[in-house]
């Protein structure tokens, strides 16, 4: 089976913040894999923006190092990486100044793809969306990329979106959420959408419930200073688990094209009924081993900022009344996985005694490690001795279905950049989408602020506080393994 490499227009790409740290570990890696699959035509163009003071060979000489470091093992022929340097250049630029603005223009080429990536914080989105415009380089057919965070609550995302239609109208700003460029999220809809097997089923008559998590390993480790303004709920819930929410809960749109998914997923969020406070737990990870504790890390001491939440959620319309959306997220935990498991009713009669209740067919798509789907059916236990049930999962690893081709599923930043250059908006999320997303975390986050509740502490390298288990077993539920 043959991978199909379709290649995109000429662009000339500006990466602000060009000598960060996502634009080291992600974007010029994922560029450059790109180009190695003739994805790239020759006249396509690179141009790294920041403050540093160095110059194209210099800039080169960088991308070179980052694309071996940050490369995952990727080889390619000196003599690719050499042409893929070729295109790449660079530009000292003041975001919030004037220096370096008129040659930044100079470069940039007519007949061309334009794209813009603020790979920056979110206080330079203006004076950079600002001075692209006062230079003639916010045109018609421009094309931003912003990342998270899109503000901290819906007031400060609606000043940062109206910040950007200043300069850019809605069909050119593309805010971008890696989660939605991973293959399985997006093989959910091909799922879905695609198989009249599991439509049918995929409605609160057939689903006892859905289980969404997304566990890590590591600590905050440096980025304590952030997290701690952050926190799982802002880091985690408010985009990410929440762009998985949608696509397993929307309707099928019209056809697969961006404002018609879009529309499906912002009537998701704005179904989402209020949580009740006794339906979150919130933890906060403590020393363990030669680790330190959340708070050692964060900026405050006395922190009470969590480093986990659970929560159980439901959506108000006809598909879904009363079935619960169990979602959690954490660091320090016990296994790295990020996983959706939908999780069946019971058969409406069993002929098979009470055994046969312990058995539940469970649909499990998995983000990492590993990505692919498992689908858990039962079956009899082979041998003599009576009808004697197991459950048996039917693995679908995309590495060991797809063979060679799984090497093309690698890292989701690829996949939206190249979307960016061709205008697809499919991945990415609008502004009223977002805006929807902090209406409903907002009062969460005031809610327990109001409350004074403190996060669980938790022990590293467990499944998160005993609490988050209670939030189950009091549904006569459990969460799924986070298996290492």
């Amino acid at each position: 089976m043959v991978s199909r490499v379709i290649p995109v227009e000429p662009f000339d790409l500006v990466i602000f913040g060009g000598t960060g740290d996502l634009a080291r570990r992600k974007i010029l890696p994922g560029l450059f894999r790109r180009f190695c699959a003739g994805q790239m035509p020759d006249e396509a163009r690179i141009i790294g923006a920041a403050r540093s003071d160095i110059d194209d060979d210099g800039y080169r000489k960088m991308v070179a190092e980052a694309i071996t470091e940050f490369g995952n093992g990727f080889t390619c022929e000196a003599k690719t990486l050499d042409a893929f340097l070729e295109r790449i250049g660079y530009v000292a630029v003041d975001a919030t100044g004037t220096g370096g603005w008129d040659e930044l223009t100079s470069r940039i080429r007519d007949g061309v793809v334009h794209a813009f990536y603020f790979s920056v914080g979110p206080s330079l989105f203006g004076d950079i969306a600002e001075r692209l415009h006062s230079h003639g380089l916010a045109r018609e057919d421009a094309r931003i990329v912003v990342e998270k965070p899109f503000g901290r609550d819906l007031q400060s995302a609606r000043a940062l979106n109206a910040t950007l239609a200043e300069h850019f109208r809605e069909d050119q700003i593309y805010r971008i959420d890696h989660y939605l460029g991973k293959e399985t999220v997006q093989n959910l809809m091909a799922v879905r959408f695609g198989n009249v097997l599991f439509e049918p089923l995929w409605n609160a008559q057939y689903v006892d419930h859905i289980q969404i998590t997304v566990a890590e390993t590591v600590g905050v480790g440096g980025r304590g200073g952030y997290y701690d303004k952050s926190g799982a709920m802002r880091d985690m819930v408010q985009n990410h688990l929440m762009q998985l929410l949608c696509l397993i809960a929307m309707e099928p749109p019209s056809k697969f094209e961006p404002d018609e998914v879009r529309d499906e997923k912002l009537k998701v969020i704005r179904a989402l009924e209020p949580v009740d406070p006794h339906h979150i737990v919130r933890g906060q990870y403590a020393a363990g081993g030669d680790e330190a504790s959340y708070r050692e890390h964060a900026e405050d001491p006395r922190s009470t900022t969590e480093s986990f939440i659970a929560l159980k959620a439901h959506i108000s319309n006809w598909r879904w009344a009363g079935t619960p959306f169990y979602l959690r997220t954490g660091k320090r935990l016990k296994a790295r996985t990020s996983e959706i498991a939908v999780v069946f009713k019971d058969a409406p009669h069993s002929i098979f005694g009470v055994d046969a209740g312990r058995h539940r067919n469970v649909l499990a798509i998995r983000l990492q490690p590993n990505e692919g789907m498992t689908l858990d059916v039962t079956i009899k236990e082979p041998g003599p001795g009576g009808m004697r049930l197991i459950d048996v999962p039917l693995d679908m690893s995309f590495a060991d279905a797809l063979g060679e081709e799984a090497e093309e599923v690698t890292d989701a930043y690829e996949r939206l950049i190249m979307d960016v250059i061709r205008g697809n908006q499919t991945l990415f999320m609008r502004g009223d989408e977002v805006e929807a997303a902090w209406a409903w975390t907002d009062p969460l986050i005031e809610g327990w602020q109001n409350r004074g509740d403190v996060p669980k502490p938790y022990d590293p390298g467990t499944s998160g506080p005993d609490d988050s288990m209670m939030l189950m077993h009091r549904d006569g539920r459990r969460w799924r393994e986070l298996k290492k």
